[in-house]
């Protein structure tokens, strides 16, 4: 009898702690993304070795390599082993293990703290190459000779070993070796090595005729002024050169790109010579692009290998690419059928031939294998929602089709293209590793993540198809409250975006959706969110909708979505919010001015209130300049319109915000004070263009505390 009692009581304990189990709900600071134990396990520093076909993985502080085809493994390195080498070179001990870049050989490099190090190919040396100091940002090494290329405020410096040397002496307002353009057409460095690592390339960008806009740090006693240079649309720009530093013959020359000066220099490229570097220069119009070639010698132009234009724009994001042992044709990446493909052309500038083509579009840089044989890239061929890699033969142009499972896959391919590492998502997985072949088939599992959130009682996530005014398939989301009973009527929190370059709706992990999405949904809320005209990775014709008249398509298939929500038993019509950060801050005080009878509550985080105020690379591509283009400033300014407001509006800005300055929200307070039109606003002192960090916790309080209190 006692067995029993005893057993009996077992089960309701574990009975108990399975259904609590499933009621655990996400807290603020998990919204925050401040909990790794919500994240989806993954393979420590999972990558080929090198050219071979051996894969590497770390666990329990060693390095493993494991053989393809054999799966058979093998030690490479120990956390203890490589603490053995620097201590005995008289080196720190590593606290981590590092993520070691391969060289050709074997051997490797990685960054530690400040400093370089290499592993000799038997790896029973530990080398210190240089040490950088500590104001040294944008290291860029070239990897067989590791030289570093490094910045230190406005100037560049080079290290060659333990020798450092100042390369350019810039004046205030002059910079050397960043990003430039704002980070615009797919620029993301100033620093460009040739292929053998003899010459350096690199952006100088003069900002001195750039109205500087005040940020102010409250950090200190008195508050300090921090100028930074913002260039408004319509107003100077500032001006860019490439320099070419030769290492051997100590010389830099200007290549010489001529007038205007207030134009964008894109897409550079090394040729593989190094006696020849490419340039796409767009015009500030950003309609017409010339892809022109210049001798690395004297800097002098030698022609204009192919140009495109577009009524509304040409958007450059990505270099050209040049096969393994190839330097007479390159690969280039254009939407200039409407969708982006690959084009190959000749160095001469004759295009060979047109290797994609459909209505979908490459989402990544193509990648090569060892002979240069194939091309592997990936694309929304399978759908707008997914991402697949595919593998296309250079000489024939037969594709494969390398991901046969429903996702979004991210696909590394060993060196001879012999296998492929496959991490993928899905709506029902939250992450897969599978090893395959050349061709896609399936090897062996190398991962199967449990779920996260297997513990959380979550809402159903849903993904949708709705159509627009003209017929245009449009992707949205809909998360339903945990145990939604259809005969309530629940509140519905509008999530949007709505701008250029994102896309929210994907068959990935929840959807695409958050965590944040999540916890408000796990409050009660139908959270819902729509990838309305003008959004990304759907072809030119369905993003550029939106040229000169930012706002209105958006709206108009935002309440595209609306309609469908109302046609719901369990939608509280009455009770319906909108909430957005940016482009989707823009959105959500656009939507509640335009329909107050619709949208009870709105949250906008760091909006643009008026677009004569965003800065000139992404303003004026889609906009052009107020001077062209009045009355479309004019109807997409939220300014004009505040004496439209009703009901609750809550705006949160970063008072240091660099891409959508304070002024936004600032103006827009200063009218509804003018207009005598009440709402809510919050600042968040010293943050820049979101709330990261531990104070995101405080900004999701924030934000569902004041739907929770006036929805």
């Amino acid at each position: 009898m006692k067995k029993l009692q005893l057993v009996f009581l077992l089960f309701l304990a574990w009975n108990t702690l399975f259904v609590a189990a499933q009621d655990k709900k996400l807290t603020e600071t998990d919204a925050a993304r401040m909990n790794p134990a919500l994240f989806p396990e993954r393979i420590q520093h999972l990558k080929w070795f090198g050219n071979t076909d051996y894969y590497q993985h770390f666990e329990k502080d060693t390095l493993w390599l494991t053989e393809a085809k054999t799966e058979k493994r093998k030690v490479l390195l120990t956390l203890n082993g490589l603490n053995t080498l620097a201590i005995n070179q008289d080196l720190d001990s590593l606290k981590r293990f590092p993520a070691i870049n391969w060289l050709d050989d074997g051997s490797g490099w990685f960054f530690y703290q400040d400093k370089l190090f290499q592993l000799t190919a038997d790896f029973g040396r530990l080398n210190h190459i240089t040490t950088y100091p500590k104001a040294a940002e944008n290291k860029s090494v070239f990897a067989p000779g590791l030289q570093t290329a490094y910045t230190i405020n406005n100037n560049l410096y080079i290290a060659l070993g333990k020798e450092h040397f100042q390369l350019t002496d810039e004046p205030e307002g002059v910079v050397s070796g960043q990003s430039v353009h704002r980070n615009e057409f797919g620029i993301s460095s100033g620093i460009f090595w040739s292929k053998d690592g003899s010459k350096l390339a690199y952006y100088q960008m003069d900002e001195r005729m750039v109205t500087n806009y005040p940020l102010v740090d409250i950090d200190q006693r008195i508050a300090t002024l921090d100028n930074e240079p913002y260039p408004m649309a319509g107003m100077k720009s500032h001006e860019v050169k490439l320099l070419i530093y030769d290492l051997n013959s100590k010389n830099t020359i200007t290549i010489q790109t001529g007038e205007p000066a207030e134009q964008y220099l894109t897409a550079v490229t090394w040729h593989p010579s190094g006696n020849k570097i490419y340039i796409g220069i767009l015009n500030r119009e950003q309609n017409h692009l010339k892809f022109n070639a210049y001798n690395t010698s004297d800097g002098s132009m030698i022609n204009t290998l192919f140009e495109e234009k577009d009524p509304q724009y040409v958007e450059p994001q990505f270099p050209a690419y040049f096969p393994p042992n190839d330097t007479d044709q390159f690969i280039w990446l254009s939407e200039r059928d409407g969708f982006r493909h690959m084009y190959l052309y000749s160095t001469e500038g004759e295009l060979i031939k047109q290797l994609t083509k459909g209505n979908w579009m490459i989402t990544s840089e193509p990648v090569f294998d060892q002979l240069g044989k194939n091309i592997y890239f990936s694309s929304t061929a399978e759908s707008p929602l997914e991402r697949h890699f595919y593998k296309l033969n250079l000489k024939n142009s037969k594709t494969t089709h390398l991901t046969p499972i429903a996702g979004v896959h991210s696909v590394s391919v060993s060196k001879s293209g012999k296998y492929l590492i496959d991490t993928y998502s899905n709506i029902e997985t939250s992450r897969k590793i599978i090893l395959s072949d050349g061709n896609g088939k399936n090897i062996r599992p190398l991962l199967e993540s449990k779920d996260p959130l297997k513990e959380y009682q979550l809402g159903k996530t849903q993904i949708l198809e709705l159509e627009a005014e003209d017929g245009t398939t449009l992707f949205a989301r809909m998360i339903t409250p945990p145990n939604l009973d259809s005969t309530k009527k629940y509140p519905v929190i509008v999530y949007v975006y709505g701008g250029p370059h994102a896309q929210l709706i994907t068959n990935s992990w929840l959807g695409g959706a958050n965590f944040y999405l999540n916890y408000l949904a796990q409050q009660g809320y139908v959270v819902f969110t729509l990838d309305n005209r003008g959004s990304a990775n759907r072809g030119l014709e369905f993003e550029q909708i939106i040229h000169r008249q930012l706002g209105k398509v958006e709206r108009q298939d935002q309440m595209t979505g609306i309609a469908f929500l109302k046609s719901l038993s369990f939608v509280d019509p009455d009770r319906i919010g909108v909430d957005g950060w940016s482009y989707g801050g823009f959105m959500s005080i656009g939507l509640k001015l335009h329909y107050p009878e619709i949208f009870k509550v709105a949250v906008a985080g760091g909006p643009v209130t008026d677009w004569k105020y965003y800065e000139i690379m992404y303003g004026e591509r889609y906009m052009d300049t107020p001077e062209e283009n009045p009355k479309g400033y004019e109807t997409a300014s939220l300014i004009n319109k505040v004496s439209q407001l009703k009901g609750k509006l809550l705006i949160i800005h970063g008072t240091n915000d660099p891409v959508v300055v304070w002024q936004h929200s600032l103006a827009f307070l200063k009218a509804s004070i003018n207009e005598g039109v009440l709402l809510d606003y919050f600042v968040y002192p010293g943050h820049e263009h979101n709330v990261s960090g531990k104070d995101r916790t405080h900004l999701i309080k924030m934000i569902s505390t004041y739907f929770n209190e006036n929805l």
